[in-house]
């Protein structure tokens, strides 16, 4: 779990972020719309597409690709970056298992017609690794339990409520398919509606950052390591909006620790732990020009 000065952290973003909205509201869709290419690329990646982010970005313009990919990847790169824009749109969804079950008739139509919009049934086992989903005889109750739970708010902080639904969700593997991109997908509905922007988990660190949690959890039932995660992509999200509406000038990250006679590992792992206000952009580090540490 994170501490009372992370939430703090966080606290200060989330009103200093409030404080720019209004006015704003138009660039800071445009930032989000933007933002879902690369949305796209990581969550299909983590669950193995061969698509490169420059495939996806050219699929979603409606640009022919120099190479063949298979058409399963096509529509999932379109579906997900549809239902992605739809999350966008409606601005706010109570969460609901008629919610659930209608993305992700969007998230696989075109991918497999005959599950799509339905939780597994009957002898519809899945294994993911070594893990295999709850049994299907069980799967509709456990999912309205989880959806319950999470909104009668049984956990008090935002984070620690959304960790543990994700948990749980991909825990339950709720869907013969798409139980992953739906898991991250439910994730930023969950923020949209604190009032706060969507993150990004990186395909690049799903080895180290990201699947391990799922193994941690399904042995202990500890939760922390998802708010951990998502604490720090929050704090990225937030730094990106406030620093493109208020920076004169950004830069990539390495340019500026030279600039500022800083490591560049060192200035990445700042970047990482969010110490200093840096996020991505297409997958590199970037930050405002004048941002001075605070030890400078």
């Amino acid at each position: 779990m994170i501490n009372q000065t992370t939430k703090d952290k966080i606290e200060t973003l989330h009103q200093q972020y409030i404080g720019l909205v209004k006015g704003n509201e138009f660039l800071l869709k445009e930032i989000a719309l933007a933002e879902i290419p690369e949305m796209v690329y990581n969550s299909n990646a983590i669950e193995n597409s061969t698509l490169t982010l420059e495939d996806t970005e050219k699929i979603l313009s409606g640009d022919s690709l120099e190479r063949k990919v298979n058409i399963r990847e096509v529509y999932e790169a379109k579906n997900l970056a549809k239902l992605t824009e739809t999350l966008l749109e409606e601005n706010k969804s109570k969460l609901t298992i008629k919610l659930i079950l209608g993305w992700h008739k969007s998230l696989l139509t075109h991918i497999d017609d005959n599950i799509v919009g339905s939780f597994r049934s009957g002898k519809e086992w899945v294994r993911v690794g070594n893990h295999l989903g709850a049994n299907p005889q069980f799967v509709p109750a456990l999912m309205q339990e989880l959806v319950d739970n999470y909104n009668q708010n049984k956990i008090s902080y935002f984070l620690d409520a959304i960790a543990h639904f994700h948990a749980e969700f991909e825990t339950i593997h709720p869907f013969v398919d798409g139980n992953g991109r739906m898991g991250r997908v439910l994730i930023n509905l969950q923020l949209t509606n604190v009032g706060l922007p969507p993150i990004i988990i990186q395909n690049k660190s799903k080895h180290t950052e990201y699947y391990p949690l799922f193994t941690n959890y399904q042995s202990t039932m500890k939760f922390g390591g998802f708010t951990d995660l998502f604490a720090l992509l929050l704090q990225e999200t937030l730094h990106k909006r406030i620093t493109i509406l208020t920076a004169k000038k950004i830069i990539p990250l390495s340019i500026w620790a030279s600039q500022k006679a800083i490591k560049p590992n060192v200035a990445a792992n700042k970047a990482k732990r969010q110490t200093i206000p840096a996020f991505r952009l297409r997958q590199k580090w970037m930050i405002a020009e004048e941002y001075k540490p605070i030890e400078q």
